[in-house]
């Protein structure tokens, strides 16, 4: 039995050629969150959710003819925040990383979004300026977390609607299996309510505006009670595995989409239609490794980012942070 080494405060740049950087607001609760591969990686995705905000995720599908990526953008801002994006290519561009085209060189560049508008009162909304802000302090050093990057507009527990939300944030992991290593970052911006290991709730939606106590979503459905329809899609989780694995864009795929346990193990209820839940898996591509092992290690890593995300946020404004709340048992 091969040891396997867990970080549950690591991050995408544990694995070499992967690069983390961040950036928000100072006054306003939105930001982003990269991930360069500047040499390029083999990209898969898996979608679960209903309502997904992405700008050039087709390129991740498996019949898609492109398979090298050179960045990953997390925004807040909703479809506005995908404007980032073009900060992050002009970044790339200017370095000479991207897909050759003749003369040109065109970064691909995948992004993904978060709604936070609401917590940021609609002040203001990522830009092509704090994307390539974030792309200059992108390193492989000890990831920022909480209430940082994309991070920092995000929330959890919306049932009754934001007021009785709690604050969530960006959260990350690694692992390490012999010659196999990856990383984690995950945006926890859900529906539903979180569960730790043991499966209680330790976030999530509130009892009334100003309590400490949960209501479990769960348990308002099972009792009868409705959710009106939202607007705008205003609830996402979204997560990004790098990786060492050898795998081509199929097996990337199918192992993002077995990494999505992750997500039902800490969130509940967790793919609804409210919901744009995405797994984002980038591959340098240099260690052999088993497809379904590869799932179950991954799904490990996506609970580990969720939980750290939500249990490094702080509280912002009347909504409190998961050390704030007092945890509720599902039995």
């Amino acid at each position: 039995m091969q040891n396997i080494e867990f970080n549950g405060k690591g991050s995408p740049a544990d694995v070499p050629g992967f690069l983390v950087g961040h950036a928000e607001h100072k006054e306003v609760p939105t930001g982003l969150s990269v991930v360069l591969c500047p040499q390029g990686a083999l990209g898969g995705l898996a979608k679960a959710g209903y309502a997904t905000g992405t700008r050039q995720m087709d390129g991740l599908e498996p019949d898609h003819m492109v398979d090298q990526v050179h960045g990953l953008l997390f925004t807040g801002g909703s479809s506005f925040g995908l404007n980032a994006c073009e900060g992050v290519q002009k970044f790339l561009e200017e370095r000479g990383h991207g897909l050759s085209a003749g003369p040109f060189c065109i970064p691909i560049v995948p992004a993904a979004v978060i709604f936070d508008l609401a917590l940021a009162r609609n002040k203001a909304r990522p830009d092509a300026q704090m994307a390539y802000q974030a792309c200059l302090s992108a390193n492989d050093q000890v990831m920022k977390r909480g209430n940082q990057g994309a991070g920092k507009g995000a929330t959890v527990g919306k049932f009754f609607g934001l007021e009785q939300a709690c604050k969530s944030g960006l959260g990350g992991a690694s692992l390490k299996m012999a010659q196999l290593k990856a990383g984690c970052l995950a945006v926890v911006n859900a529906f539903g309510d979180i569960m730790d290991e043991r499966g209680n709730l330790i976030c999530g939606a509130r009892t009334s505006p100003k309590s400490c106590e949960l209501a479990s979503t769960e348990l308002q459905y099972l009792n009868g009670s409705t959710r009106p329809a939202f607007g705008p899609p205003q609830n996402t989780t979204l997560a990004v595995i790098t990786t060492n694995a050898r795998l081509n864009k199929q097996e990337a795929c199918k192992v993002a989409r077995i990494a999505h346990h992750g997500m039902v193990r800490t969130v509940c209820p967790t793919h609804t239609t409210f919901d744009g839940d995405l797994v984002v898996v980038l591959t340098s591509g240099q260690v052999e490794a088993d497809l379904n092992g590869l799932g179950v290690l991954f799904s490990c890593l996506v609970s580990m980012a969720i939980l750290d995300g939500v249990r490094s946020a702080e509280s912002w404004g009347d909504l409190p942070a998961a050390s704030e709340i007092r945890p509720l048992s599902r039995n």
